[in-house]
């Protein structure tokens, strides 16, 4: 996955632009991680922020969305070629701020690149 990718939605995602994603179910490969709170797209660095309710401490992550490999709209749910201990590992999203650095998305960005996707994601 080339990094400017990394915060484009795949062809094959089944996203439709201007889809609402918000509350939408978000799986990892290795179970469910929480639901969208928001999507955000400064500068082009589009992501996801995703609640995740008592898993994680009941904090937030932010995930670009060129880790999204699918989207149901029927049954609201978004899966990703990670796993959960990889988002988990990533950089920590501390503030709504951050959303707009582009230091932090640089950070961001770099870290799921070199994530090999999840086989059966």
């Amino acid at each position: 996955m080339a990094v400017d990718r990394i915060w484009s939605y795949a062809p094959d995602s089944g996203h439709v632009e201007g889809q609402d994603l918000t509350g939408f179910t978000v799986a990892a490969g290795d179970g469910t991680l929480g639901r969208v709170d928001r999507e955000a797209a400064p500068d082009g660095m589009r992501h996801l922020v995703i609640d995740t309710g008592v898993w994680l401490f009941g904090t937030s992550v932010l995930v670009p969305v060129g880790v999204v490999t699918g989207i149901d709209p029927r049954a609201r749910r978004i899966t990703l070629a990670c796993t959960g201990a990889e988002v988990k590992a990533a950089p920590r999203f501390r503030t709504d701020s951050e959303t707009r650095d582009p230091a932090y998305l640089a950070a961001v960005g770099d870290y799921y690149h070199r994530l090999q996707p999840t086989p059966g994601a």
